[in-house]
């Protein structure tokens, strides 16, 4: 299928063949009919990648301090190619359509086959032939609504949002500052609320339009008509509301504001303008300033946009959703008309010439919207459901075999970790073939084949555990998915490596054992790399064997979560410490040579498992390991620390740039690297897996090993809830 992506290193555009997208549970999949050009946002998005790297930064401050605290945690080699992989990556551009429904996913009741839908959001309503969208972000297009003017209801359900927040009665007077498109939205929703309203904006032409869709008067900021306008409207005492619908780097809207709003008015900042705000201006009228957070309440929760979880309407009237769905029955009455507001429609395949007129001033127009072909449903589009694959049995799938040369690999998911971490690595080895790369959108897909060069992307999973030329599969997914795909992998007969966790809860850990032991097929490595980090594997050499118990420490400073990250959605993806506390695990019983035999666990108050933890592993021989997994610790301090000491021997880890072994009162080695030379084992790790798929030789880590990290990672979950150690059944 065709999608519009932009490239923000270089600042190309372009009109891309890419996978289609599968119909996953929780959302339909939608073939578009019209899409609209934010003229506003997307323009500012393509404006911004066309800057050279120091404006870039300068655009964007929050993200140059999240690239200083990345060199801090992970070095410079590994920040440079997390941020040079996606900032030379296609992005999607996009974020209001109409189309049809051709696919209705599981649990999806409300609509069905042929259906005309509007759908909201950057990552589900994209300029792009086909769209995978969650229950609440698209809404029924009312009858008799044409699918060109149902194509703004993203738009629209900004601007209703914004009007919410106003708080805008019968009778009131309003000033809208900027006349693009949302702010000749909000013209007509406050007029056809009975307020009286005046616009702003430099543009004559769009204040005519205004004028012509309810405003009572318009004019230039700079012009005594407007504050003559207003001051007729209002009998001198200033608007009850200012709406902020402009860009830009001028602070003159919110002064203009503030001079033109009455005593203890409202300001309502709806767009993206510099908000500079005058105190005294502000201080003397009392003035309330207030956000409007894009489509309405739901917006940024992973919860209510990806899992369908809606807000009772009891206690939240207008949601995302809601607010879509009223916009279009807005419509549908003629009550707001966007007709007008069409400048000009262009063919998909017009795409990147329509941006490029947009950007240089060749078309001016408040809005544009994309035609896409006409196609008739297809009821049979590839889904991504995960296939059933049926286990062989009798163990010739897990019978150990060298592979072909070259090693043909298939990767499912290649986000960030996939990206910066492990395909680096592998795209430049010997004797390595990257045969397909699938995922569920289209895009990263495509641009995980651009990049490493995958012979084919797909979003297709079953395809690529029938294709017998594929010798092993990575699976670098969302954690909740690792334990189905690497079951459904393993039944399939091929070599596995998962990049950590193996699995999240006891039943799941079980079902892999389960299609190991129905296949015969063991061949799986978990991606706990930190035990092939060479400066660690250095210090244990020179550490030597001991005769008696041990302990050790280790500190983990992960530091605290942006809001809206993944990991705090434990409902869905399980606990932060599930999902990485196997790591530290794996360190520890490496270096014990052991794996535990109990857990006890236990965290700061209230933490109920994503805060600071502190667990304590007790060992066969008596040694014991204590792990303090902490959020709370400053972000310039060391992310990893770790000391052993046993038989008057101490072994002292420094995040993976020092280490030392001491012996009695002197140190007896020591080794240093500068802080972007970290190596936490990454690239040994693959070497060693690769090898033993070629080889057919024993796989980098036993399975034993894999299982027992597993199940004393989840059992730090069971002590957390139980408040008492925990006993690991069958541990060796």
């Amino acid at each position: 299928m065709k999608q519009v992506v932009q490239n923000y290193k270089s600042g190309e555009l372009a009109l891309l063949d890419v996978p289609a997208p599968g119909c996953k549970p929780g959302g339909v999949l939608v073939r578009s009919a019209y899409s609209l050009i934010s003229t506003g946002t997307e323009l500012m998005k393509v404006s911004e990648a066309g800057m050279s790297m120091v404006g870039k930064a300068r655009s964007r401050p929050d993200q140059v301090a999240k690239v200083v605290q990345s060199v801090a945690a992970n070095g410079v080699p590994a920040t440079y190619r997390k941020v040079m992989g996606k900032l030379d990556s296609y992005t999607p551009l996009g974020y209001s359509l109409c189309g049809v429904v051709e696919q209705v996913g599981a649990g999806i009741d409300d609509v069905a086959v042929g259906d005309l839908v509007a759908c909201a959001g950057n990552e589900h309503a994209l300029h792009a032939e086909l769209n995978w969208v969650p229950k609440n972000l698209y809404a029924r297009v009312p009858d008799g609504l044409a699918p060109r003017h149902a194509a703004f209801g993203t738009v629209g359900s900004i601007a209703l949002q914004g009007v919410r927040q106003g708080e805008s009665r019968l009778g009131d007077a309003a000033l809208v500052i900027g006349l693009g498109l949302i702010g000749q939205l909000v013209v007509q929703l406050l007029a056809a609320s009975g307020v009286r309203v005046v616009g702003v904006d430099p543009d004559p032409v769009r204040c005519e339009l205004a004028e012509r869709l309810g405003a009572a008067a318009c004019g230039d900021p700079a012009s005594a008509a407007v504050e003559a306008a207003v001051a007729e409207l209002t009998g001198g005492h200033g608007v009850d509301q200012v709406y902020l619908a402009a860009g830009g780097g001028s602070n003159q809207p919110v002064e203009l504001a503030a001079r033109l709003c009455r005593d203890r008015g409202r300001v309502v900042d709806i767009g993206k303008c510099r908000l500079d705000l005058p105190w005294n201006a502000y201080y003397e009228k009392e003035l309330d300033v207030r956000f409007s957070r894009s489509y309405g309440p739901g917006r940024y929760d992973p919860e209510y946009e990806l899992e369908g979880r809606d807000y009772p309407i009891g206690y939240v009237r207008w949601t995302e959703r809601r607010n879509l769905a009223c916009f279009l029955d807005l419509l549908a009455r003629g009550s707001v008309d966007v007709e007008p507001l069409v400048s000009h429609v262009a063919d998909l395949a017009d795409a990147v010439e329509t941006y490029q007129r947009l950007k240089d001033g060749d078309l001016k127009a408040v809005a544009v919207l994309f035609r896409y072909p006409e196609h008739e449903s297809e009821a049979q589009a590839p889904a991504v459901a995960l296939p059933e694959v049926k286990g062989r049995g009798g163990g010739a799938s897990g019978t150990a075999r060298a592979a072909k040369s070259p090693v043909r690999l298939a990767f499912v998911g290649a986000g960030n970790y996939a990206s910066s971490m492990l395909l680096p690595h592998l795209a430049q080895r010997d004797g390595v073939t990257l045969s397909t790369v699938v995922t569920t959108t289209a895009l990263s897909a495509a641009n995980a084949q651009r990049k490493f060069g995958f012979a084919e992307a797909t979003t297709d999973l079953d395809a690529v555990l029938g294709d017998k030329s594929i010798d092993a599969v990575f699976v670098v997914t969302r954690h909740s998915s690792h334990a189905e795909l690497t079951r459904k992998a393993l039944l399939a007969g091929k070599t596995v490596f998962v990049e950590k966790p193996l699995a999240l809860t006891e039943d799941e850990l079980a079902g892999v054992l389960a299609a190991v032991e129905e296949s015969g097929n063991d061949r799986l490595q978990v991606g706990f790399n930190r035990r092939f980090a060479p400066l660690l594997l250095e210090a244990r050499k020179r550490f030597g064997a001991r005769t008696g118990p041990a302990s050790l420490r280790y500190l983990v400073n992960a530091g605290r979560l942006e809001h809206g990250s993944w990991y705090l959605r434990q409902g869905a993806e399980g606990s932060r410490f599930a999902g990485e506390g196997g790591h530290f695990i794996d360190t520890a019983s490496w270096l014990l040579d052991a794996d535990p035999v109990s857990v006890y666990a236990v965290g700061t108050s209230g933490n109920e498992g994503s805060g600071d933890i502190q667990a304590v592993l007790r060992y066969p021989d008596g040694s014991t390991a204590a792990i303090s997994y902490v959020t709370t610790g400053p972000a310039g301090f060391p992310k990893e620390t770790l000391d052993l000491v046993a038989d008057g021997h101490a072994l002292r880890l420094d995040d993976f740039v020092r280490a030392a072994v001491y012996d009695g009162r002197r140190r007896r080695w020591v080794s240093s690297l500068l802080p972007k030379a970290r190596d936490k084992g990454q690239n040994a790790e693959l070497a060693a897996f690769v090898k033993a798929v070629r080889t057919g030789g024993p796989m980098p880590v036993p399975l034993e090993s894999l299982v027992a990290t597993t199940a004393a990672t989840l059992a730090v979950q069971t002590g957390l809830a139980g408040g008492a150690p925990v006993t690991l059944a069958g541990a060796r």
